[in-house]
């Protein structure tokens, strides 16, 4: 009788764990609680959305308000120049030294704006016209491309080129990783200071220990009221998305330094795809401005890191 407890006890127990398991490597559509936290406390004001559309709409500037000295669309780039940033290195900039950037929902090859309306008042196009090649700047990366109004925008190495509405003085770089979709262009029309950094890896900080980050050297976050068992589930949707964008499903091929195990996507009850590190869905913050931020760290007390096992970095036991 003992013996035959046992066994039941051990094939209960086993056929739970294989259903955790399974559950967890689902990739299937869930409904989230209603538990949000968009971080009221950080500083995300004027950073953008990122949200996971892919409208024109989405990634740029959140008030999409000029200043009386922010650049204005329309006014020429004129030679273009190489300026050196002590945080991105080489930084395309206009003849009056204000910076240059590209949006990641824009496509290079073949070149194409998805800027416009709200978001092209927030991130003036560059006018082809008069742009020109200075020192350290390849002509024949310098192109134009048709906008949906007819007008003809800056494309450098294929990429339509951007002012920011934010940017007042030469050299200012507010504009860099807003909503994680926009950054500095370098003179050969890659991400300012991109590196070749897989889908998913990790960097040491000097506070938080060894902590994950995306291909673009962001910091990686989770939120404490999303779940992970048994199967994984985003609290985070609509205002939240637009501080905290969902990072995009890697593959683990991709990924170095970060623990296999739960490493998978799901998807989100908005139909969009997002990426887990041991099943707990992960994010971006749009208030870190460049690779080693870490401004969205305990935000709300419901924000943190993730370290490579995922579990969240400093978060309350």
């Amino acid at each position: 009788m003992k013996i035959s407890w046992r066994t039941a006890s051990l094939v209960a127990t086993a056929a739970s764990v294989l259903a955790l398991t399974t559950a967890c490597g689902q990739d299937n559509a869930t409904t989230p609680s209603s538990a949000q936290n968009v971080g009221a406390t950080a500083a995300a004001g004027g950073y953008g959305g990122a949200g996971t559309g892919t409208g024109a709409g989405n990634g740029y500037g959140a008030d999409g308000n000029q200043s009386s000295s922010s650049p204005s669309p329309g006014v020429p780039a004129g030679a273009l120049a190489v300026a050196a940033n002590p945080d991105l290195g080489k930084v395309l900039t206009d003849v009056s030294g204000l910076t240059l950037y590209r949006f990641d929902q824009d496509t290079a090859e073949p070149p194409k704006s998805n800027c416009d309306g709200d978001c092209a008042t927030t991130w003036p196009p560059v006018p082809a016209d008069d742009a020109t090649a200075g020192d350290g700047i390849d002509k024949a990366l310098l192109g134009e491309v048709t906008r949906t109004d007819g007008t003809k925008q800056l494309t450098v190495g294929g990429w339509p080129a951007y002012r920011y509405a934010k940017d007042v003085n030469s050299g200012d770089v507010n504009g860099q990783g807003v909503g994680g979709k926009w950054f500095a262009l370098a003179p050969d029309g890659k991400k300012a200071a991109q590196s070749d950094l897989p889908g998913l890896s990790t960097r040491k900080d000097p506070k938080l220990g060894e902590i994950v980050i995306d291909k673009n050297g962001m910091t990686v976050y989770r939120f404490m009221k999303d779940e992970a068992w048994p199967k994984p589930v985003s609290n985070c949707t609509g205002d939240c998305l637009e501080k905290w964008p969902a990072v995009a499903p890697v593959e683990a091929a991709d990924t170095k330094g970060v623990v296999k195990k739960g490493l998978m996507s799901f998807t989100r009850s908005d139909g969009g795809k997002q990426m887990t590190v041991n099943c707990s869905p992960i994010y971006t913050f749009a208030g870190d401005r460049a690779p080693g931020d870490t401004n969205g760290q305990g935000v709300g007390g419901t924000w943190y890191a993730v370290a490579p096992d995922g579990k969240p970095v400093g978060a309350p036991k």
